[in-house]
């Protein structure tokens, strides 16, 4: 009897099938092979691509069997490779999956293979291999080798390569990958892209969403420098060692001039020469003990090239990854300590200006099955190879220098890395098409933050104002300048002026970081109503609640709007499922507190009948208790309403992007902020109060 469930599809599971038919497979499939074995994704996808291209749950079945017993018999595991090459021997050639190294030994004048798992380095290989596929010498690549075994005495090697045939796909078809882009919309293709990473989307906002994008930066844009720490377990390094055949991960250690970047006793590129992405795992333990290694590496993260003897060009984009076992909060606040606390001392101010991007990875929840997609998405080497062609052979930065204006305040060096992250979003999200107005503000307003994040430590480390111009603003599409904040320390004074010392140590006058004139208005605009003492005539209002803000209830927001009014007009789309609801119920309580309201109206949206009345059932409760106030509640449902406002009777309207739904989930429905709106943390979103005057 089976036990493969029939696969629950959704729509999109079912657009994508039709769109990239052969493409896309299960991720519940690998999640439950990859329980039980460390092979890389992209090779078990390989396998399962091979025999459970189907949608009947009993051949699936079969499939997956077919593919437990190629990895029993076929994949090498590091405990047994003293049974494998028995094996060989005795049956005289094996087929083997393993990773597969080629070496020159300059004493012998020749190449030996050597297979990973296999535990062998003396295995006999034919130049034709490692000429097709040069990444064999540096770095070395999963394949299906044909392993044989050499019975000839007078030879100095026991296995020979009899064939090889590495696990990627022969051939990709750019123009059916662009056109089949086009049946998407830009959500539905970011839904997409994390499904094929292995992720389901809709355990996240917006946010998170482009923080797993952001790991995928480096695998499209050329000479892309990308850095994230951040908290352990949250797959830091996954898409560096599993998620693509073009990237290498290397794994602590000492990084030598010669592995990365040239090697004079072989007149060879190192890995930069090989590879679209570099990555370093464990930053904080990277060694590079020649300084002369440092430079090369400053150079070559500034224009993509560098001189050891001979000039070197090459496209492979670095990223480094690692831990950072500190208190956010405490590191913003401090004045001794930053954010790249994590960083080995080798990598000096200049080498941090290198960085494009430095991702916040304690935004980024912990591994959990929770967070894993059961749906389909594109085959994991499919997506790399598409990425690959992308790295190679698209280029949008012209593009995009052509559609952004910035502010004073973004030099040289930021407007590269800004330009570029855009680049990356738009290969990965629009790689035939462009975006629009409001997704390229998007684009540009992350991308300012993830570099602003990195010029605010420099501007701690430096004694004086070299970096000092931390206020990264662009003009949005709506011809506003807008000032781009990292929502961890927007609010930490330590950071956003840093003390600064004097030649001899002393701490001089007053910050040389102080925030440029428009900073004050700025934090003005962005204050609640509960934050100043409240005028005897209430005024417009507008701002923005940015990523993480706390101190933002509705009470503070709403609350001085609310009590000169007797009706209210509540606008929401999205009062349908529990928590909204939840949350339609918590501004009920502010109004009843703050006013004389006598009817407060609900008009929102649902998606079928049924869900209408599982609404009208929830909601029963709150207009019996609403009634023993006085108040009348009246229900509309609409399936054309698109706006989020709250009207009153005195005048005064309040839209909020998100409506009333602009809280994060708790982490823990057992944690601070869970009852007390002021405490939890907001997702951004835009607040405009203004009064329309009597007709």
């Amino acid at each position: 009897m089976s036990t493969i469930a029939e696969v629950q599809t959704d729509a999109l599971d079912d657009k994508v099938n039709e769109v990239f038919a052969g493409r896309v497979v299960r991720k519940d499939l690998l999640h439950q092979i990859k329980k039980g074995t460390n092979v890389p994704s992209f090779v078990l996808e390989y396998l399962l691509a091979r025999y459970c291209a189907s949608d009947d749950p009993d051949e699936i079945e079969a499939g997956i069997q077919a593919v437990f017993e190629t990895i029993d018999e076929n994949y090498v595991r590091p405990d047994e490779s003293n049974k494998a090459q028995s094996m060989v021997q005795q049956k005289g050639r094996h087929k083997l999956i393993d990773k597969v190294h080629v070496r020159y030994v300059e004493s012998e004048k020749r190449h030996w293979a050597e297979m990973e798992n296999f535990n062998s380095r003396r295995i006999a290989i034919s130049d034709r291999y490692y000429e097709d596929t040069e990444r064999l010498l540096e770095g070395g690549i999963w394949a299906e080798v044909t392993l044989g075994h050499n019975d000839n005495e007078d030879d100095d090697y026991a296995f020979y390569i009899e064939d090889l045939r590495p696990i990627q796909l022969s051939r990709f078809n750019e123009e059916r990958y662009f056109e089949g882009r086009q049946e998407f919309t830009r959500d539905e293709w970011l839904n997409v892209i994390l499904r094929s990473v292995g992720l389901e989307p809709g355990q996240f906002d917006q946010r998170r969403k482009f923080h797993y994008i952001a790991r995928l930066f480096s695998l499209v844009e050329p000479n892309y420098n990308f850095i994230e720490l951040g908290p352990r377990s949250t797959g830091k390094s996954y898409f560096f060692s599993e998620f693509s055949p073009y990237s290498t991960l290397v794994s602590g250690g000492q990084a030598t001039k010669a592995t990365l970047f040239y090697n004079k006793a072989r007149s060879k590129v190192g890995l930069v020469g090989y590879w679209d992405t570099v990555a370093f795992d464990e930053v904080a333990g990277i060694k590079i003990k020649d300084q002369d290694a440092v430079q090369i590496m400053k150079d070559y993260m500034a224009n993509g090239r560098f001189s050891r003897g001979v000039e070197v060009i090459a496209n492979a984009s670095m990223a480094f990854v690692g831990n950072i076992d500190y208190s956010i909060e405490q590191l913003v606040k401090s004045d001794e300590h930053d954010l790249f606390i994590s960083l080995p001392d080798t990598f000096d101010l200049a080498v941090m200006d290198r960085f494009y991007c430095y991702l916040p990875g304690w935004e980024i929840p912990k591994n959990s099955s929770h967070h894993l997609t059961d749906h389909f998405g594109f085959i994991t080497d499919y997506l790399g190879e598409a990425f690959h062609y992308l790295f190679r052979y698209s280029n949008r930065y012209d593009y995009v220098s052509k559609h952004v204006d910035f502010g004073d305040d973004v030099e040289g060096r930021d407007e590269k890395a800004i330009n570029k992250t855009v680049c990356a979003f738009l290969k990965i999200l629009h790689p035939s098409d462009e975006p629009t107005d409001e997704q390229f503000d998007e684009y540009v307003r992350y991308a300012a933050e993830m570099r602003r994040r990195v010029k605010e430590q420099m501007n701690k480390r430096k004694g004086d104002d070299e970096f000092a111009k931390i206020n990264l603003s662009f003009e949005s599409s709506d011809g506003t300048e807008e000032v781009v904040y990292c929502p961890e320390s927007r609010d930490a004074v330590a950071t956003q002026e840093p003390v600064r010392t004097g030649l001899d140590g002393e701490e001089i006058g007053e910050s040389a970081t102080t925030a440029d004139p428009s900073i004050p208005e700025h934090e003005e605009l962005t204050r609640t109503p509960d934050e100043k003492e409240e005028e005897d005539t209430l005024e417009e209002r507008h701002f923005t609640i940015y990523y993480g803000d706390t101190g933002h209830s509705y009470d503070s927001i709403f609350g001085p709007y609310l009590e000169g009014a007797k009706e209210i007009v509540v606008e929401d789309p999205f009062i349908r499922i529990t928590h909204q609801i939840k949350n339609f119920i918590r501004f009920c309580e502010t109004a009843i507190k703050r006013g004389p309201v006598e009817k407060i109206e609900l008009i929102t949206g649902y998606d079928d009948e049924d869900q209408r009345l599982e609404i009208e059932d929830k909601l029963a409760s709150l207009r019996d208790s609403l009634i023993e106030r006085g108040v009348e509640l009246e229900v509309t449902f609409s399936d054309t309403l698109h706006d989020r406002e709250i009207q009153t009777d005195d005048g005064w309207v309040i839209k909020i992007g998100r409506g009333l739904d602009f809280y994060q989930k708790p982490e823990s429905w057992h944690a601070l902020g869970v009852h007390d709106l002021d405490l939890r943390p907001c997702r951004e979103t835009k607040v405009d109060i203004f009064r329309v005057e009597e007709s």
